[in-house]
């Protein structure tokens, strides 16, 4: 297959298709969160019912992530990403037709699963198509999907809500998933591991630093992805702002995420990684406390700011993988990380929140979320591997 050397004309083409596919793959894991309320109407569920989708889309997420390195190489990474595709396209299109709310846990699973098959297959498939000098920037360029989908996905909502009910997003959304797998099978090449490198899961289990790793992941994917989720029910239910409001500010608290995605990777090579990590998730956790106590005025600017730094953790927070995990042993410890961050971060946190905004409130969960945030971060001086 053609390498190339420079980000320039069929290569850079090529490279923003993936960071369309990107986006365009998590945007239906996050699209749950600004149309919750309407679902949640619609079925006559309570918080912690409706905040349950997170729990199977983040259980069905990890699970892919987890065997996608042991499935993609030998299966081929052009193969698992127009499976993904299609996937998508296939359940986004049987969304419409659910009329219990408990079967949407099922395709809640299912578009999680789809969704973590993506993630593996097309960083492997970057480093195949550019030169290792390009690793950096094509992969920096890539990552960007992610949060410019939690950027735009709110204000997408609002726009299709003008023209459908909440199920025909899901419809448009299966139109572009599988136009994109007919288009991706067309212009990628595929690649395979025919002889995959093994790695001893029970060597990899017994390091310390897997776990602290592990319950830092937590936190840190529940500050971001499991607060996200929860936002737009905290605003109408428990704040009582309409819709079309608790979406604009969700989506414009998103906006400084995309700069700071990009801006993460020049302070870590000024800046110790473990300082880096230590000081996002302070900040991170006394503005998700601030978020739990400011009042209804201030709460887009406090959005905004906890949104600004909690973004800077995950670059950060990959890197300090590599570093902690040899060669062999990375790509199963990544899986495992994210496995446990997605499922307990992005999905019982958002279950927990929705029990204390049934129970309680919603602010009470916020703000011990914010606490226990910040207390993790006294975890990351416990890797040695980062010294």
């Amino acid at each position: 297959m053609e390498r190339y050397s420079n980000l320039r004309g069929k290569a850079l083409l090529l490279l923003f298709f993936f960071w369309f596919i990107w986006f365009s793959t998590f945007t239906i894991r996050i699209v749950f969160a600004p149309i919750l309320p309407l679902v949640e109407d619609e079925f006559r569920i309570n918080h912690s019912l409706a905040s349950s989708i997170f729990l199977f889309l983040s259980a069905g997420y990890g699970t892919a992530v987890l065997v996608a390195g042991f499935f993609s190489g030998k299966f081929g990474y052009k193969k698992s990403i127009v499976l993904s595709l299609g996937l998508l396209g296939l359940v986004a299109l049987l969304v419409p037709l659910v009329q219990s709310f408990y079967l949407l846990y099922v395709f809640a699973c299912v578009i999680g699963f789809s969704v973590g098959l993506y993630l593996p297959a097309a960083i492997s498939l970057i480093t195949e198509y550019y030169s290792e000098k390009n690793w950096g920037r094509a992969i920096a360029i890539h990552d960007t999907g992610a949060p410019t989908a939690i950027f735009a996905t709110p204000f997408l909502a609002l726009f299709l809500l003008h023209f459908f009910h909440w199920r025909g997003i899901f419809v448009a959304l299966a139109c572009i998933y599988l136009v994109s797998s007919i288009v991706f099978w067309f212009v990628s090449s595929e690649v395979k591991v025919t002889n995959p490198p093994k790695t001893v899961l029970s060597d990899l289990i017994k390091i310390k630093s897997l776990w602290l790793m592990a319950v830092i992941w937590v936190f840190g994917a529940g500050s971001n992805i499991g607060l996200y989720s929860v936002i737009p029910l905290y605003l109408t239910k428990e704040l009582q702002l309409n819709i079309g409001q608790a979406n604009t500010i969700l989506g414009f608290s998103r906006l400084g995420a995309i700069g700071m995605a990009l801006g993460c990777g020049l302070l870590m090579h000024r800046f110790n990684l473990r300082k880096i990590m230590s000081t996002v998730m302070i900040i991170t956790g006394a503005l998700t406390v601030l978020m739990g106590l400011a009042s209804v005025r201030y709460i887009g600017i406090v959005l905004f700011l906890q949104a600004f730094f909690v973004t800077a953790f995950f670059p950060a927070g990959l890197v300090a993988i590599a570093k902690t995990f040899s060669r062999e042993m990375r790509s199963l410890a990544t899986g495992i990380i994210l496995a446990v961050s997605m499922v307990s971060g992005a999905g019982i946190i958002p279950y927990l929140l929705g029990v204390s905004g049934d129970a309680i409130s919603f602010r009470l969960g916020i703000t011990i979320l914010g606490i226990l945030t910040v207390l993790s971060s006294r975890l990351i001086f416990n890797l040695k591997e980062l010294e």
